[in-house]
């Protein structure tokens, strides 16, 4: 009889058995249905881990459509279906198992799961596993860009088993790091993360640091009695020495509630105020409360009544510090990892100092080429022939606009670029000779007087520039393989525009020598340059060679125009944003001496970006104490760094 009912039972319980392995996915979220329908963030985790890790093929899809509230289930029989609206209150159902349409539904027939903003991102953690090996690259990249910025200790194994299999380089290279940041915090074990620290202890990435930084981070804390044994302690702290007070101490103590708060002197008159009673308080005269001294025994009288809170006395204060122990605890709880951390941390921060050094020096010369570009034209006009050219500026941003009309006209910005320099030498070039034959040549050996027409010219030529171009900023694009920078590392990096004013600055040192030590003309503006009368009485044609020499300086200013208006805004006041550092640059190198302005640019550059890395926050600083400096500079040495023998010396 036995036989037949347990025969009967096994039958009954057959269709059951053979139903959950046609229906793996049906019967596992069944087993979870409870917790799945209830829908809470604090109990929901079991049901999302089961299906994340029950190796089905349907698991990923199951969670996706739980994660996009497309998950629904039938009250008549509760199993769950994926499901889309059809029309009205129809449903189209999907099986979760199969794939196929299991029918309709109405929607009176059928409850959504609809998980909230908590279990959403539960979900979305759990499907990372399955987004790390997915043949779609960009939702690789994608589950890769969840998993840097929400690191957690459950996404370290499916990381590693992803990476084998991983075909693309670059996000092979991606995974193999966070797998080591991973590890450096979240490692099974002391001497794997050990290990990955010491494998990346010469990374300057941020994201490094900012790995190790929590393993050291440390909790100012106090004991009862001595320090406990298998603490990772900082260090001990003494109070009364190290900076530690007597008062840090027992103020610790308080905060960690292991000893009374002191009564304070506002809470001790309140308190007698609150007692008052037959113009007594603590048996004291309300008139002899101002006595420091009958005020305390008043509130001590209070106090043995019960009233108010027992004050703290010194002894009681030393006695409660004496029988504590104070350190600085770090969070992480191995003293082998925050030893690792910590010696990776000190040789990062002395290559950080190296890079931002290494850094600091690029964006100074950056800028020093930049000031140079913008003076050498200047250079030779004020040296040559002495004349103070304050519309230098304007040749600079004529040579932008001409840039910016260029690329008007040629939308090719590589071709546009190679076309608009020698445009901007020839357009600054034949005002600058314009210039020349029309006002400065009568003014000559009348400095003053140079000095003001050509600061009103510089006027009316920016007024010319707004009445043709406007007010508003012009961009002058640059080529497409400009863009961007190079990056050595997570500290040093410059971009590419910067690098070419860097290369086309030494291009116009190395052709200005060119010009200047091996062709005629250079050798004629030399002679000027030294002696006037004596080149004239050799036959050479002072007024001639001071036209092409302010033609020239002036197309140099042209050309600086074009590669200045790559990275600053193309405006009418462009040039007079230049043209004081460019006089400062000429003087203090040394007039007439191209070797005197690259170092005078060399000398600003640094000076100025060394100020800024001093004051980041105000670099108006910067500029006020570069002029500074440059006074009390050409007070010890007025001829600049490289003085200039001949005329221009002051012959």
């Amino acid at each position: 009889m036995l036989r037949l009912i347990m025969a009967g039972l096994m039958l009954l319980a057959l269709p059951f058995a053979v139903s959950a392995q046609e229906a793996p996915v049906q019967a596992l979220l069944q087993d979870h249905a409870e917790i799945i329908t209830k829908n809470s963030r604090k109990t929901i985790g079991p049901a999302i881990d089961a299906v994340a890790t029950s190796a089905l093929p349907q698991a990923q899809e199951v969670l996706q459509a739980w994660q996009a509230k497309e998950m629904w289930l039938r009250k008549s029989d509760g199993l769950f279906f994926k499901a889309e609206k059809l029309d009205g209150k129809t449903y189209q159902l999907t099986d979760f198992d199969t794939g196929l349409d299991a029918g309709t539904a109405q929607k009176a027939d059928l409850k959504q799961i609809k998980p909230n903003s908590g279990i959403r991102a539960l979900i979305g953690t759990a499907l990372v596993q399955f987004q790390l090996s997915d043949p779609d690259p960009v939702r690789r990249s994608a589950a890769l860009t969840s998993l840097e910025r929400d690191r957690n200790a459950a996404s370290l194994t499916p990381l590693r088993a992803s990476i084998d299999s991983e075909a693309d380089p670059d996000l092979k290279a991606r995974k193999i790091r966070l797998e080591r940041l991973l590890t450096m915090a979240f490692g099974e074990s002391d001497t794997a993360r050990v290990a990955a620290i010491q494998s990346m202890s010469g990374d300057l990435g941020v994201d490094v640091r900012a790995t190790l930084n929590p393993i050291v981070a440390s909790t100012r804390t106090a004991f009862a009695g001595t320090l406990p044994d298998g603490v990772n302690s900082a260090g001990a702290l003494i109070p009364g020495s190290g900076g530690f007070t007597d008062a840090d101490a027992y103020a610790l103590l308080v905060d960690l509630k292991l000893a009374p708060a002191q009564v304070s002197a506002a809470e001790i008159r309140e308190a007698l105020a609150q007692n008052i009673s037959g113009a007594r308080s603590g048996g004291v005269p309300v008139a002899q409360l101002s006595d420091p001294a009958r005020r305390l025994a008043a509130y001590d009288t209070l106090a043995e009544g019960g009233l108010v809170p027992p004050r703290v006395t010194p002894q009681q204060q030393a006695a409660a510090i004496a029988a504590h122990s104070y350190a600085d605890v770090y969070s992480e709880p191995s003293a082998q990892v925050t030893d690792a951390a910590q010696q990776a941390l000190k040789g990062i921060s002395t290559r950080v100092a190296v890079s931002q050094a290494a850094d600091l020096t690029l964006d100074a010369l950056s800028l020093a080429s930049i000031y140079f570009l913008a003076a050498i034209g200047l250079a030779i006009t004020f040296g040559v022939m002495g004349v103070i050219n304050m519309a230098h500026g304007e040749f600079i941003m004529m040579g932008a606009y001409t840039g910016y009309v260029v690329q008007q006209i040629i939308p090719n910005h590589t071709l546009s670029i190679i076309v608009a320099i020698p445009m901007a030498f020839a357009v600054t070039f034949a005002a600058g000779v314009a210039l020349e034959r029309l006002v400065i040549r009568w003014l000559y050996n009348r400095p003053l007087e140079t000095l003001l027409a050509t600061f009103g010219i510089s006027i009316a030529l920016q007024q010319l520039a707004k009445n043709i171009f406007g007010t508003q900023a012009r961009p002058l694009t640059s080529p497409g393989w400009l863009d961007g920078a190079w990056v050595v590392n997570d500290v040093i990096s410059i971009s590419y525009i910067r690098i070419a004013i860097f290369v086309l600055a030494l291009i116009f040192l190395g052709v200005f020598l060119f010009i200047m030590n091996r062709t005629r003309l250079g050798l004629e503006t030399r002679a000027v340059t030294q002696n006037r009368r004596m080149a004239a009485s050799m036959g050479i044609n002072p007024d001639k060679v001071n036209m092409l020499t302010f033609g020239i300086g002036s197309g140099i200013a042209g050309i600086a125009g074009v590669a200045i208006g790559l990275f600053a805004k193309v405006t009418s006041e462009l040039g007079s944003d230049y043209i004081v550092q460019s006089f400062m640059t000429v003087v203090v190198g040394g007039v007439g001496n191209i070797w005197g302005t690259l170092a005078g640019a060399a000398m600003i550059g640094f000076f100025q970006k060394g100020i800024e890395w001093l004051n980041p926050s105000n670099t108006l600083a910067a500029q006020t104490y570069m002029i500074v400096f440059i006074i009390l500079f050409i007070q010890f040495r007025p001829r600049g760094i490289v003085a200039l023998k001949g005329r221009a010396a002051g012959d």
